[in-house]
C-alpha cells in the first residue's frame, strides 16, 4: 500500500495544519481525483433538480414525447453520475486521509520511541495515548471537510451563478450574495462561537483518557483504600467538562445549521420573486422559472455543510497543534551526524568526572562520577533513594547525556555512538520492566525474537523458572496479564531477568532487580543473580545489601557524589555510609 511517507517534523514555522496536509503531497493524484469527483457529485446533483424541474413544467404543456426525451435521459444519467460520483469522492477522500493518519501515527510512535523515557517525562500517559488516537483522528476532518466541501462550493456555485446570469442576471446577483453569505460569513461565525470550545475540547479529551487510565490501571488499589469513588468523581468530572464543551460546539453548530437554512431561504424566494415578476412582464418563461429557482434551490447544498465544518477544522487544528507539539519535543539526547559503527566486543564502560543535570538551571543530578566496567567484572552501585544511581544507568544507556565529564565506550567518546548500538551491548534489566499482555514466550522472544526453543529453555532453567512454565497447562503460551498481573512479583522479575539474559549483552545493567518484593523472594532472587552474573560484566543498581560480598567492586552514592568504594569486606567496616546502611539493614 503506498503511503504517503513524509516527515510531519519539518516546516516546524508552518501552521500545524498545513504541516499535516503536506503529507498528502505523494497522494496529490488521489487527492484531486477525489476532489474532481465530489464537485463533479455536487454538479450532478444541481442539474439533476434543474432538469426535473425543466421535465416536470415542460410536461405540463403537454409536449410530444420527442420534445422532453432529452431531458428523460439527461434525469436517469444525471441520478448514476451523482451516486456514483458521490461514491468515488467518499472512497478516495477517505482512502487519502486514512493513508495519511496511519503515517502521523508511525510518526508519532518513532518520535515518542526516541524520546522515552528521559523526554516523556512532561506527558501524562493517558494524554499522550489521546495524542495517538483522538488527536490523530480529529485532524482527519482536514482531508474530509477541509479541502473538498469548500472547492466544490466554490467551483460548483460559480458555475450555478453563471447559469443563472444566461436566465436571469437579477436572479444570478442574489443567487451570489446568498452563497457568499451562506459560505464565507456563516462559516465563520459558527467557527467564531464554537472557538472557545474547539480550543479546549482536545486538552479535555486527553485529561479525560488519562483520569480514566489512571483509575482503570490503579482499580484495585483504589478499592482497597477506599478510594474508588473518589477516583470516579474525578473520572466524571472529566467527562462533564468534556460534554459541556462538545454541547457548546453542537449549539454554534446548530446555529450555522440554522444561519444556512435561512440565508437558503430568502436566497431561493429572493430569486422566486424577481423571477415571477420577470415571468409576468414576458422576459423569463414559466418552464425557466422553475428551472432558475430549482438551481438556486440545489446549490445551497453545497454550503449548507460549511459551518458544521469550520467548527471541525477549528478542532482539528488544535488536536494538528498537539501532535506536533509532541513531534517537536526536544530530543533528551542528541544523536551524532556520523555515527560510530557499533562497538564489539569484548566491551569497557567508563565514566570520568561525569556530570548530569536534567533541566538547565536545575541542580546536578550527578557530580563528578567515576566508575570503571571492564569485561567479567561486577560492580555494585548502592546508596539511598535520589543518590544519583538510575542516572548512572541511564548516562550508560544513552537515555540521558553529560553536561560535564566524559563517558567512553571502548575509548570512544559515548556521545559517538548512535543510542540504538549503544543499547545493542549495554543493556539489562530496568527498575520497573514493562511486562507485556502477552504470553510468556512472546514476552521473552523480546530480548531476542530469532531465539530457539532450547534457548528459551536454558535462560528460563537461569532464572528458576522453567519447572513452573512446564507445570502450566498452556506452559510457554499461557498469557500472563495486563503488565503481568497473573504472575507473582517474583515470577514477573525472573520473567524480566529472563528477557535481559536472552538478549546476551556485552554489559548487563541490572537496576534495582529486587524492588517491590517479599524478603524471601528478595534474599532468594539475589542469590540468583548473583550466580547467574558471575564472570560477566554487570553493573548491579540496588538498594539489597546482600550478597555484595561477591562482586568485585562497591561504589557508594551519595547526593550525586561517591561516597566511598572498595570491596564489601574494606566498606563493612569504614565506619562510612556503606556500614551504616549495613547495620540498618541488619545484615
Amino acid at each position: 500500500m503506498a503511503t504517503a511517507g513524509a516527515d510531519p517534523a519539518p516546516d516546524r514555522g508552518r501552521p500545524p495544519l498545513l504541516r499535516l496536509l503536506a503529507l498528502a503531497r505523494p497522494l496529490r493524484g488521489r487527492l484531486a481525483a477525489a476532489v474532481l469527483c465530489g464537485v463533479g457529485s455536487a454538479a450532478c446533483a444541481v442539474a439533476l433538480l434543474a432538469t426535473s424541474g425543466f421535465l416536470l413544467a415542460r410536461a405540463s404543456q403537454r409536449p410530444g414525447i420527442v420534445a422532453i426525451s432529452v431531458a428523460v435521459t439527461a434525469v436517469r444519467g444525471l441520478s448514476i453520475g451523482r451516486a456514483l460520483l458521490r461514491y468515488l469522492d467518499r472512497l478516495g477522500s477517505h482512502d487519502v486521509a486514512f493513508r495519511v493518519l496511519a503515517d502521523i501515527r508511525v510518526a508519532i510512535y518513532r518520535r515518542l520511541e526516541r524520546l522515552a523515557p528521559a523526554g516523556l517525562a512532561g506527558y501524562r500517559s493517558g494524554d499522550l495515548l489521546a495524542r495517538l488516537v483522538s488527536d490523530v483522528d480529529a485532524t482527519q476532518d482536514l482531508f474530509l471537510r477541509g479541502l473538498a466541501p469548500p472547492l466544490t462550493a466554490l467551483l460548483v456555485g460559480a458555475g450555478a451563478v453563471l447559469a443563472a446570469l444566461a436566465i436571469l442576471p437579477t436572479a444570478a446577483l442574489l443567487l451570489a450574495a446568498g452563497l457568499v453569505t451562506a459560505g464565507i460569513a456563516v462559516p465563520w461565525i459558527s467557527a467564531r462561537a464554537a472557538s472557545w470550545a474547539s480550543a479546549s475540547t482536545a486538552q479535555a479529551r486527553g485529561e479525560l483518557a488519562d483520569r480514566l487510565a489512571d483509575a482503570l490501571a490503579g482499580a484495585a488499589e483504589l478499592r482497597a483504600c477506599g478510594a474508588a469513588e473518589q477516583a470516579a468523581a474525578q473520572v466524571t468530572d472529566a467527562d462533564r467538562r468534556l460534554t459541556r464543551l462538545a454541547s457548546r460546539a453542537a449549539a454554534a453548530a446548530g446555529l450555522g445549521t440554522g444561519l444556512s437554512a435561512l440565508v437558503a431561504g430568502l436566497t431561493m424566494w429572493s430569486v422566486l420573486t424577481v423571477g415571477v415578476a420577470a415571468t409576468s412582464v414576458g422576459e423569463l418563461g414559466r418552464v425557466t422559472l422553475a428551472v432558475v429557482t430549482l438551481i438556486a434551490l440545489a446549490t445551497f447544498d453545497t454550503v449548507s455543510g460549511l459551518p458544521a465544518a469550520a467548527i471541525q477544522l477549528g478542532q482539528s487544528a488544535t488536536s494538528a497543534g498537539r501532535i506536533t507539539a509532541v513531534l517537536d519535543a526536544a530530543d533528551p539526547v542528541a544523536e551524532p551526524a556520523s555515527p560510530a559503527g557499533r562497538p564489539a566486543a569484548p566491551v569497557r564502560v567508563e565514566l570520568k568526572a561525569a556530570q548530569v543535570r536534567y533541566r538547565q538551571a536545575g541542580p546536578l543530578a550527578l557530580r563528578g562520577i567515576d566508575l570503571l566496567l571492564e569485561p567479567g567484572r561486577r560492580v555494585a552501585l548502592v546508596g539511598p533513594a535520589g543518590a544519583g544511581k538510575s542516572t548512572v544507568a541511564a548516562v550508560l544507556l544513552r537515555f540521558t547525556g553529560l553536561c560535564g565529564g566524559t563517558a567512553l565506550l571502548n575509548g570512544q567518546d559515548l556521545a559517538g555512538f548512535s543510542g540504538d548500538d549503544v543499547r545493542g551491548v549495554v543493556c539489562g534489566l530496568t527498575q520497573d520492566a514493562h511486562i507485556f499482555d502477552s504470553t510468556i514466550r512472546a514476552n521473552l522472544l523480546i530480548g531476542r525474537p530469532a531465539a530457539t526453543d532450547a534457548e528459551l529453555e536454558a535462560v528460563a532453567g537461569q532464572v528458576r523458572l522453567a519447572g513452573w512454565i512446564g507445570s502450566l497447562p498452556l506452559g510457554w503460551q499461557t498469557p500472563v496479564g495486563r503488565h503481568g498481573a497473573r504472575l507473582s512479583g517474583g515470577q514477573r522479575q525472573r520473567l524480566a531477568l529472563a528477557r535481559a539474559l536472552l538478549a546476551d549483552p556485552a554489559v548487563l545493567i541490572l537496576d534495582e532487580p529486587t524492588a517491590h518484593l517479599d524478603p524471601v523472594t528478595r534474599s532468594e532472587l539475589a542469590a540468583d543473580l548473583l550466580a547467574i552474573t558471575s564472570g560477566r560484566s554487570t553493573l548491579l543498581i540496588t538498594h539489597d545489601l546482600a550478597g555484595l560480598d561477591q562482586v568485585d567492586e562497591i561504589v557508594v552514592l551519595d547526593h550525586g557524589l561517591v561516597a566511598e568504594r572498595g570491596s564489601h569486606q574494606q566498606l563493612s567496616r569504614s565506619g562510612g555510609l556503606y556500614q551504616r546502611m549495613l547495620a540498618a539493614a541488619s545484615y
